[in-house]
């Protein structure tokens, strides 16, 4: 996997760093309020065990499915709920736990449902964002790493569910994806 590897962004010990950081940001913005944190899966699972093991106030953990690329390498632009959120959402803090943060569609999409649902407040908190990306604004209150314009794998991030299992996060050859 490592020969597919342009170049390494941010390494395992970056990457320690940022999670400590924005771990303890949440702990104490979300004192008292015991937050649930929704994984968007699949993506976000490795940052967000790292992530609540970071965060030093009591809080739950959800998961939630959404697609919006098949196995592609950009956006259908159609969002659906894969799974969704096992309890209710009403009067509950939610921060949403993202791998990366793209055109927003699917964010923006999963943000405004949860919303009518009642949740008392919602919050987004991504791993890397791709601003140069973006159709859709979306606020990030909790934001890792700002990325390039490129195809991003390694610490939960995938190509064709390949490459999630690599501690760090690297730039994916284009000679693997036929990108241009």
């Amino acid at each position: 996997m490592t020969k597919d590897i342009e170049r390494v962004l941010f390494t395992e010990k970056d990457i320690a760093a940022k999670v400590a950081e924005l771990g303890a940001r949440i702990s104490k913005d979300y004192a008292g309020k015991d937050p649930v944190i929704v994984s968007v899966l699949k993506g976000s699972f490795i940052f967000m065990a790292d992530l609540v093991r970071a965060i030093t106030i009591p809080c739950t953990i959800d998961f939630m499915s959404v697609s919006s690329y098949g196995s592609g390498t950009s956006s259908s632009g159609e969002v659906r709920i894969v799974k969704d959120f096992d309890g209710s959402v009403n009067g509950r803090h939610l921060i949403l736990v993202e791998d990366i943060l793209d055109s927003g569609r699917t964010l923006s999409y999963l943000m405004q449902t949860l919303k009518t649902r009642g949740a008392a407040s919602i919050s987004l908190c991504t791993f890397l964002d791709k601003p140069e990306r973006r159709v859709v604004p979306v606020e990030v209150a909790y934001k890792g790493f700002t990325v390039p314009d490129s195809f991003i794998v390694g610490y939960g991030l995938d190509y064709d569910q390949k490459y999630r299992n690599l501690p760090y996060v690297g730039v994916l050859k284009t000679s693997v994806y036929g990108g241009e």
